[in-house]
């Protein structure tokens, strides 16, 4: 830490930082000018916050000191107005003595810090140079991810081609701010570390990351892991139970596959996106979370909203930034960097040793069509890695069944035939079973391939079952299915 200030105070010995000071009162603003100058800053100091925003894009100050009381437009609409600009440009707002309420809102307001008068300068020089040093690491972290994603690499995001430049790049803009994101791309793409790449690349990386399926809690609990409990809120609930929003508190939350939310639990979810407050099932009081809001799923969010599985409203509150993941068949170029990648990680889980794979085995990866994207190419190489005793895995160490078509595409399955007279529910069970049988009952698999969730299948599954054999017709022969498991 010691190396790391004696650069910084090297630097500024060569090259002066900037304070923007706005006070109205003439001889505050000359004494603040004059203290800072002999602390080794430039100034410059205005008089009103309308003539701050006029000389702010030309001074590019390094930092800001305003007062709250300034005439017109007053210290805290000034920081407000002044929005992203102050995104590097750390704020240090000077506030009347026991105005606490002012404090608080000066820092909600986007402000980095307060400080009260009447001013004691060594507090102010502290505040300065930590607002600065902040500032500093800020955009030390900026270049530094800008030179990884020109490198291929970002965060666990790796790829050189369009497609993944665009992708890192939406990225890199939007994880240091608060809005949400909306995350697409077909399962297996990826969703998942970008979301954990936005967190990391925030102001909230410090902070928990919580993740949740939505396809994977039945209704009837989807609130409590959400929201939360009190004990006795309902059968079996015999202790109070936080929900994600609270474990989440000061970080961030990804909703995986929100449209399988019920619609209920949606409405609830876009008044806490609105009100910042949660309430626990069960409780009469409302609790404050500082959550950031991350959704995904791997269906188109327009079609979801028009089927009625997504609100509206919540799709447009979600959907300030929106992230589409392309299929690893669309960035086939980037499969070397991935290989290396996901290699060296794999390495260091199993304490393997492996360097790469043969150029046979690579060549059958860029022929192959990942139906399963960036997850089935990881998993590929972690059993290759495991089995494999030399330096390149070769296509021994290949699963058995690599390359075998299990399905196909959702494409593929185009070929079924149904006699005219065909109902659509028996057309429907057909096509489930058909797909079944062709993924060696892998439900997970199928359920990709089918284009619906996990969940759908399983409910699609118990109903046939209830329905009994004389129900199957065509599809009899794979009723079994049913009853395998994954």
């Amino acid at each position: 830490m010691a190396g790391h200030l004696e650069a910084i105070d090297f630097s500024r010995q060569h090259a002066p930082e900037r304070v923007l000071i706005v006070e109205d009162e003439e001889n505050a603003r000359a004494g603040y000018e004059s203290l800072l100058r002999k602390w080794g800053y430039e100034v410059i100091g205005v008089g009103s916050a309308e003539e701050a925003i006029r000389k702010f894009a030309d001074y590019r100050p390094a930092a800001m000191i305003a007062d709250v009381e300034l005439p017109g437009i007053d210290g805290l609409e000034l920081v407000k107005r002044m929005g992203e600009e102050l995104a590097d440009v750390p704020a240090i707002i000077i506030t009347g003595k026991g105005s606490d309420e002012r404090a608080v809102a000066a820092i909600e307001a986007g402000a980095f810090w307060y400080i009260e008068k009447p001013l004691k300068a060594p507090v102010l020089r502290a505040l300065l140079d930590r607002a600065l040093w902040r500032a500093r690491d800020r955009r030390e972290v900026a270049t530094l991810t800008q030179q990884l994603r020109a490198a291929g690499r970002l965060g666990e995001l790796v790829g050189n081609s369009k497609a993944m430049q665009e992708v890192m790049l939406v990225v890199e803009m939007a994880a240091p701010s608060t809005a949400s994101v909306l995350i697409t791309g077909e399962t297996g793409s990826g969703k998942e570390i970008v979301a954990r790449t936005l967190h990391r690349l925030s102001p909230r990386s410090g902070k928990p990351f919580v993740a949740i399926n939505c396809s994977a809690i039945p209704e009837t609990l989807m609130e409590s892991e959400i929201f939360g409990h009190e004990k006795g809120s309902f059968t079996g609930a015999h202790e109070r139970r936080i929900g994600c929003f609270e474990l989440a508190e000061g970080g961030t939350l990804l909703l995986d596959e929100i449209g399988e939310m019920p619609m209920p639990t949606q409405a609830k979810l876009l008044r806490v996106l609105e009100d910042r407050k949660i309430r626990r099932l069960g409780s009469k009081t409302e609790t404050p979370v500082d959550v950031r809001v991350l959704a995904a799923t791997n269906k188109d969010p327009l079609q979801a909203v028009s089927k009625g599985q997504l609100r509206q409203d919540l799709y447009f509150r979600l959907n300030v930034f929106h992230i589409h993941l392309p299929s690893l068949r669309q960035h086939k170029e980037d499969i070397p960097l991935l290989v290396e990648h996901l290699i060296q990680d794999v390495n260091a889980k199993h304490g393997k040793n492996v360097r790469g794979v043969t150029n046979e085995v690579m060549e059958l990866f860029r022929s192959h069509h990942w139906p399963g994207n960036i997850r089935e190419l990881r998993n590929v190489l972690e059993r290759s890695v495991i089995v494999c005793d030399r330096e390149l895995a070769g296509r021994q160490h290949l699963p058995a069944d690599f390359g075998r078509d299990l399905g196909g595409t959702a494409e593929d399955l185009a070929a079924l035939r149904f006699p005219v007279g065909t109902t659509v529910d028996a057309a429907e069970r057909e096509l489930i079973f058909q797909t079944l049988a062709a993924t060696n009952n892998n439900k997970t698999r199928a359920a990709e391939l089918l284009g619906i969730s996990l969940k759908t299948l399983h409910n699609k599954l118990k109903e046939y079952e209830a329905a009994g054999p004389d129900r199957v017709g065509a599809g009899g022969k794979h009723a079994n299915a049913a009853a395998t498991e994954d």
